[in-house]
């Protein structure tokens, strides 16, 4: 099997290297270059130039090309487990930055938000570029950033179809690409409703969270992935089994860091779960586990209709005191350890192996 580089003769994963933890290093750092190169060269050419200067290249800057690349990177190594090398691949698995943008500026319009990425989110930039000139619509930077939404949505699959790799492999793919973009849309649907007024279960909250983030950060482009390079039905079977419980503690490592992480980790206020009311795997889990008074109190702060600070601190060390923190921990490991198990059945290079494992780890632990 060929090892995870882009250059045949660079073999930064190399089976025989002293330190495969280091070589994955190199090659996730190359992966994301290279993405990103690929990515830029797409939007100079596909730029429209009809378009008003409202500062829309900051906005794909921002949302594109400002990321970390974990599912463009998910994408090609799927790739890699079934296949050589190949930049017509690594074109394939950039087109998903494209779509990620798009999932990112239609969740920011639908939750009001304040930032993304540690900047001012998509429609306060638009807003504020051209929302105050003289005959500008109301609501400018939402309408603004709704279309620039749909803009990435069609050039993420224009991407991808002009990507270099053959009919055939994108015949295999279209479907598996079809049903990740339902499913993301689905899981939006759920979330939008999904308030932790209304109680909802751990899980149907873990459910929601599966459909929304888990598989479309990790299963469906490693499926994606190996789906292109033709992979075998038990390669695709136990890249999903290991991709949906990593992309679940995705999740639950995001739900943790939307209550307790700092701004420069998560790029997004601190209380922005708290004060959306988001019914988050946390917030779910501290109300079933709180009791008497504790319980009580907690119920009473998130059922308030707006938070202020004072009550978005008391709701931390309430969710901290309850042991949610310590039961979604537990998750994690959990389902990192089922993973490590799914890989064994994998007919993978010690090369993909380590890279599957060393993404396992960093997906748990958001270092990414």
């Amino acid at each position: 099997m060929s090892a995870v580089s882009f250059d045949p003769a660079r073999t930064p994963l190399d089976p025989a290297a002293p330190d495969l933890a280091a070589g994955f290093e190199n090659w996730h750092s190359d992966t994301r270059t290279r993405v990103l190169a690929e990515l830029a060269d797409f939007l100079r050419q596909a730029r429209v130039k009809e378009l008003p200067d409202v500062g829309v290249d900051e906005v794909l800057a921002q949302y594109a090309i400002g990321g970390k690349c974990l599912r463009s990177g998910f994408m090609y190594l799927g790739w890699l487990c079934a296949g050589a090398p190949d930049a017509a691949a690594v074109r394939a698995a950039a087109s998903l930055e494209l779509l990620h943008a798009f999932a990112l500026l239609q969740d920011d319009v639908m939750d009001d938000a304040v930032l993304r990425r540690g900047s001012d989110a998509a429609h306060v930039r638009l807003n504020a570029r051209f929302g105050g000139r003289a005959g500008a619509v109301p609501g400018f930077g939402t309408s603004a950033a709704t279309l620039l939404g749909d803009m990435c949505l069609v050039w993420s699959e224009q991407m991808l179809r002009e990507s270099g790799v053959g009919t055939d492999a994108l015949a295999r793919l279209w479907p598996r690409y079809d049903a990740m973009r339902i499913e993301l849309a689905v899981g939006q649907f759920a979330d939008l409703a999904n308030d932790v007024r209304e109680r909802p279960s751990l899980d149907t909250v873990l459910g929601i969270a599966r459909a929304k983030s888990g598989n479309y950060t990790v299963r469906r482009p490693l499926e994606l992935g190996a789906a292109l390079a033709g992979a075998s039905e038990s390669m695709l079977t136990c890249l999903g089994d290991y991709g949906t419980r990593i992309g679940e503690a995705f999740q639950l490592r995001d739900d943790l860091l939307g209550i307790f992480g700092a701004d420069s980790v998560t790029g997004k206020p601190q209380d922005s779960d708290l004060g959306q009311h988001k019914a988050t795997s946390v917030v779910v889990a501290a109300l079933e586990l709180t009791r008497g008074s504790a319980h009580r109190e907690l119920a009473d702060l998130v059922d308030r209709p707006e938070l202020d600070g004072a009550a978005i601190a008391r709701c931390r060390t309430l969710i901290a005191a309850s042991g949610a923190p310590e039961q979604i921990e537990d998750m994690i490991a959990e389902r990192v350890g089922d993973a490590g198990r799914a890989l064994r059945d994998c007919a993978l290079g010690p090369d993909q192996h380590v890279a599957l494992e060393q993404m396992a780890l960093q997906c748990s632990a958001r270092q990414l």
